[in-house]
């Protein structure tokens, strides 16, 4: 057999967004208590940040569902977007900031309509480089609320979500090792599921540890090289990162 060292990915299904696919834990508690309050969002405006796969892109989903609001991404919005009916919820929303105008406009108009608007982006608004100063103010008037990395126990009870739309079928050993040597990510976790699936479709074989050990081992040294500072940032176009 071929050394399975990058597995040519199988078709990318599309994440679950719907709400009883998403896991409450302690690292997300506080955006959930906020989504569930609206009203109370300071200028209307909230904004839910955090690492790749952290689940912000899921809440949006979830809380432009429920309130019937319109959801864009980042870099979709320019020059002077018509405004939506019920609210707005954006994602990817630093990458708004490129058309600092577009963006300002955005803000500007939906707060005069007394629409809510939901941010999800890596980093706070507050942090994001903008020239404008008008639209610095306003950025640094959002609320912004951190969803924290995932816990061991959030990790369990998303794998068998990651694993649903799949054919594969990981034997528990795999299972097991998984959730003990990959990187402390969803996204990472994420990852591996889909390279895994991949390696399986190819060879026709069930996975073993061995074999998720050698398909995973550049995985797991570029997180090594993450933390310690050698490896450059994911890009925020790769369709894993959610």
């Amino acid at each position: 057999m071929p050394t399975p060292k990058q597995p040519r990915l199988p078709l990318f299904r599309g994440p679950r967004f719907a709400a009883e696919d998403f896991r409450e834990a302690p690292s997300n508690a506080e955006a959930l208590a906020w989504l569930s309050r609206a009203a109370d969002w300071p200028v209307g405006r909230l904004a839910l940040w955090g690492e790749a796969g952290c689940g912000k892109t899921h809440l949006l989903h979830i809380w432009a569902t429920s309130v019937g609001a319109t959801l864009w991404r980042g870099p979709d919005v320019r020059g002077l977007p018509k405004l939506p009916e019920h609210g707005l919820a954006l994602d990817d929303a630093d990458a708004a900031a490129k058309d600092e105008t577009a963006l300002l406009h955005l803000l500007n108009a939906t707060a005069e309509a007394g629409l809510p608007v939901l941010l999800a982006s890596r980093t706070p608004p507050a942090r994001w480089p903008v020239r404008l100063p008008d639209l610095s103010s306003r950025l640094r008037a959002v609320t912004a609320v951190q969803i924290g990395p995932a816990e061991d126990s959030l990790l369990r009870d998303l794998l068998p979500l990651l694993l649903a739309d799949r054919p594969i079928v990981l034997p528990d050993p795999v299972l097991r090792w998984l959730l003990e040597h990959l990187p402390r990510t969803t996204a990472k976790l994420g990852e591996a599921v889909a390279r895994l699936d991949a390696i399986s479709m190819e060879h026709h074989r069930e996975i073993t540890v061995p074999m998720a050990r050698e398909v995973l081992a550049d995985l797991m040294a570029a997180d090594m090289d993450e933390i310690s500072g050698t490896a450059p940032p994911p890009s925020r176009d790769d369709p894993r990162l959610l």
